[in-house]
């Protein structure tokens, strides 16, 4: 059930995070203030929650790169262009692959996103 809450909350931000940078090339993002933010809020917020899923979902979802979210995780939390490269990298690579894998996993192993105990 914790994994369930935890893999819909990486959902949901990711989604935000697409809303926030649909149509938005990365001089515009790197310009703005509050969309960096948010965003990089968001996929901390992601990156913290994939590190903290149990080792059985993690085991479950070889494909999600959970090394290059914890790499993200951590460069999100320096400030300066460092931060805004993994925010946009994350945005524009990772995030949308993390996504399109928590699709199918969905599909294949409904289990992880079952709200039953």
């Amino acid at each position: 059930m914790l994994t369930a809450a935890m893999l819909q909350l990486v959902q949901e931000c990711g989604e935000g995070v697409l809303i926030l940078t649909d149509g938005v090339v990365e001089p515009e993002f790197r310009h703005s203030q509050l969309t960096r933010a948010e965003v990089r809020r968001l996929l901390l917020v992601v990156a913290r929650t994939l590190d903290a899923l149990p080792p059985e979902a993690r085991e479950a979802m070889p494909e999600i790169d959970l090394d290059g979210w914890r790499v993200v995780g951590s460069a999100l939390l320096d400030d300066g262009p460092g931060a805004d490269d993994a925010a946009w990298f994350a945005a524009s690579s990772l995030l949308p692959a993390t996504l399109g894998w928590l699709k199918l996993y969905r599909r294949e192993a409904p289990q992880l996103f079952d709200y039953r105990p």
